[in-house]
């Protein structure tokens, strides 16, 4: 009988450690998974944030055009007041060269 009872002891502890290293391998295989994704994770937040700060590089380019444009078309506006002015008094000039 103490044979029987050391053969069922041996395939006790054999089926337990059996039992524990593939719980420890299922284990070890979701903290690998949990880590790729923390690292995936870790991937977006980043890109989010390289593409958080291309956004303000392109706002800010964005808003130095606009005003190069505004700055451009009132120097055009300016200048086509000057040319109004400038024949307005060659205008002026003609009348009086007439009426004398």
């Amino acid at each position: 009988m103490k044979t029987n009872t050391l053969i069922l002891l041996a395939l006790s502890t054999f089926l337990i450690t059996s039992c524990n290293k593939q719980k420890a391998a299922i284990d070890d295989q979701a903290e690998a998974t949990k880590d790729a994704i923390d690292s995936r994770k870790e991937n977006v937040n980043a890109d989010a944030a390289a593409a958080k700060q291309q956004t303000d590089t392109n706002a800010e380019i964005d808003k130095a055009n606009i005003d190069a444009r505004k700055a451009a078309e009132q120097a055009q506006l300016d200048a086509d007041k000057k040319v109004v002015d400038a024949a307005a008094a060659a205008e002026k000039a003609r009348v009086d060269a007439l009426a004398k």
